[in-house]
């Protein structure tokens, strides 16, 4: 969606410019992290991370990291200036983006939570989660985007649940229980839920412009965390760094 980039850049570039970031040429680099630099060595090996199907994009700028989930990886370096004027015409250099905006807005210290949780720590992520959406709404119906196993797992055991996915090896399978829907039913789940917990790679893939509806929204993972900031959404990220 067009316009939220567009709004997220003007939001960012005028924190840029108050701190006259943009008058210096500032590197920054994006690099795919291996999986173990990424979440570590949880017991489960059902991440999507370990299928190879994602990477995390890490940027760097002045010490701190930023991540954002993408299907399309590589390295980049260029200014700060030079990524705020770039199209952001495909998922490569929307994670680019979003990457250093999470490492920037990290290092003023805006932010926090850039860096994916790791070892056993998604496990405890998701039985928050759980606990969490059952406190403050209460029996409601969630549709959850992305499949992110322990949070579905422990979601499912509490609440009523279905599942959008991308991944053609997942759609049509059973995960703990519920079953994994694709794109075609992505209208019919988000009217039939209560609330929606919705991955932030939306942002990097261009499809987060389809959540952005007039219910309870909350997104979860690192890749939203300086957009969440900016926009003023609900992000559920608890041991993220």
């Amino acid at each position: 969606m067009t316009q939220v980039y567009d709004e997220l850049k003007k939001r960012f570039q005028d924190i840029c410019r108050q701190r006259n970031l943009l008058d210096e040429k500032v590197e920054v680099q994006a690099s795919a992290l291996t999986t173990e630099a990424a979440i570590g060595h949880p017991e489960e090996q059902d991440f999507p991370l370990q299928k190879g199907k994602e990477r995390l994009m890490q940027a760097e700028f002045r010490g701190a990291a930023g991540q954002a989930f993408t299907d399309r990886f590589g390295d980049f370096r260029g200014s700060l200036e030079e990524i705020l004027t770039m199209p952001l015409e495909n998922n490569y250099r929307r994670a680019v983006f979003v990457a250093t905006l999470n490492a920037v807005l990290k290092y003023l210290g805006l932010i926090r939570g850039t860096s994916h949780c790791r070892h056993q720590d998604p496990q405890e992520c998701a039985r928050e989660l759980a606990g969490y959406l059952r406190k403050r709404f209460g029996e409601v119906r969630v549709t959850q985007v992305g499949f992110q196993p322990r949070m579905v797992q422990e979601i499912s055991s509490v609440l009523r649940l279905r599942l959008l996915d991308l991944d053609p090896d997942n759609i049509g399978t059973e995960k703990f229980g519920v079953a994994v829907e694709g794109p075609e039913k992505t209208t019919e789940a988000l009217k039939w839920a209560d609330v929606l917990l919705v991955t932030g790679t939306t942002l990097v893939n261009d499809s987060i412009g389809l959540f952005l509806l007039d219910k309870p929204l909350i997104f979860y993972g690192t890749t939203v965390a300086g957009a969440a900031y900016l926009m003023g959404w609900d992000r559920f990220c608890p041991k993220s760094i």
